[in-house]
């Protein structure tokens, strides 16, 4: 083991999952620092039981933990604003992890400050973007919080270590997670990501054990499933006529993608510190989601708006997955963003058929759709194609001009 580290730190917060890691870091951060350790455990909608978290960490002297559901606030407050800017980092992905990160860290911050801890831990690698997204998050927040991040200090850089290190400390580690994992998952009610191992080379197509989220497009049923879903203010707020809190509703969604074989993401994607990295995504209802309100902004917001955001959403992405959700850009362009969404709502007919989502239908109070104008019946005045002859010269003068002078 290397030696202490000189920073004097009293208490930490520590964000523990109760796995092999970050229980590990738990005993780890108490030998090298010499300090009290806090766990905050986040139920984002990951699937697992977060009870057996809270009986390791108190097997491990911790005293104070905290285990939250924080699904609601997730959906209500982070998912559901990202998914008002139509947000995909480099044109595909929905950005499931990112999302998340900036949640879990500004609870760390404020359990600190709660209990008096003057640090925060998170078990984040140094090779990948998570560790970027909880740091900028704390420093934006609390920006004298101190901050340990266990794998850029520590000598245990291998699985074998890690079970040793547990093994010496008497930290219990159940019999499926001894071997080595064939690819690391992270998850929450947005999504799954698998990356690393077996998924490493993106020229090999990821086998069906990967998916955890959907079933195949394949296995999916011969039938369609046809539902509607209805907006407000740009956000979700109903399925087929039924109102639904944004977990409830993002969870049903989910259900009825896994159903049908939809949100399945095989990505090759440019990480933030400079590598590219290979990850297979499963966001079911996620893309459900990003095609209705896709399909409700097309007839209630004006092209002007609707082009603009196209033009922000890449810069809005990227600020996501980079880790700048509390940063004051991010924040200006969600402002921007909002307001375009003062008018989006309405209802959006949805199909669902083997790992597609389609709009096929859309309605609202709010509608700037005018049947009067498009229609290729007679439209009584409402439209004089005879102005279109002036409108064309007007544009195609700079384009006459620029041939007549270049020949």
């Amino acid at each position: 083991m290397p030696s202490a580290p000189t920073r004097d730190i009293k208490k930490v917060v520590l964000a523990y999952s109760g796995g092999l890691d970050t229980s590990v870091i738990l005993k780890w951060l108490q030998e090298t620092y010499r300090c009290e350790v806090v766990t905050f455990t986040a139920d984002l909608g990951q699937g697992e039981e977060l009870e057996p978290a809270r009986k390791k960490a108190e097997m491990l002297g911790i005293k104070e933990i905290f285990i939250e559901d924080l699904r609601e606030e997730f959906c209500r407050d982070f998912v559901f604003p990202m998914f008002r800017a139509n947000a995909l980092y480099e044109g595909q992905y929905l950005l499931g992890t990112s999302i998340a990160r900036p949640l879990i860290a500004k609870r760390q911050i404020e359990i600190a400050k709660q209990t008096g801890a003057d640090a925060v831990a998170h078990g984040a690698t140094g090779k990948g973007n998570d560790q970027v997204r909880f740091e900028l998050s704390y420093y934006a927040l609390n920006p004298d919080i101190k901050v340990i991040a266990p794998w850029r200090e520590w000598s245990l850089t291998s699985r074998t270590t890690l079970i040793e290190y547990a093994e010496k400390h008497q930290i219990p580690v159940a019999k499926d997670k001894r071997g080595e994992a064939p690819f690391s998952v992270d998850a929450n009610l947005l999504h799954s990501s698998s990356e690393g191992k077996v998924l490493e080379d993106p020229w090999v197509e990821p086998e069906e054990m990967v998916y955890q989220r959907t079933i195949s497009p394949e296995e999916a049923p011969d039938q369609a499933t046809v539902i509607e879903i209805g907006f407000k203010k740009g956000d979700p707020v109903s399925i087929d006529g039924e109102a639904l809190s944004p977990a409830a509703l993002l969870t049903k969604l989910n259900a009825l993608g896994k159903a049908n074989g939809i949100g399945r993401l095989d990505l090759v994607e440019n990480r933030f510190v400079g590598m590219k990295s290979r990850g297979v995504y499963e966001t079911p209802g996620g893309t459900i989601l990003h095609a209705a309100h896709r399909g409700i902004e097309s007839i209630t917001l004006d092209r002007g708006a609707a082009h603009l955001k196209d033009e922000i959403m890449p810069r809005y992405a990227e600020l996501i997955y980079n880790g700048f959700w509390f940063a004051p850009e991010r924040e200006m362009l969600q402002a921007l963003i909002d307001k375009s969404q003062e008018h989006v709502e309405g209802t959006v007919r949805v199909k669902l058929y083997k790992g597609n989502a389609t709009v096929i239908g859309r309605k609202s109070e709010k509608s700037l759709y005018s049947l009067k104008h498009v229609t290729f019946e007679d439209d009584a005045g409402a439209y004089d194609q005879r102005d279109a002859a002036g409108f064309i010269k007007l544009n195609a003068l700079r384009l006459r001009l620029l041939k007549r002078g270049r020949g």
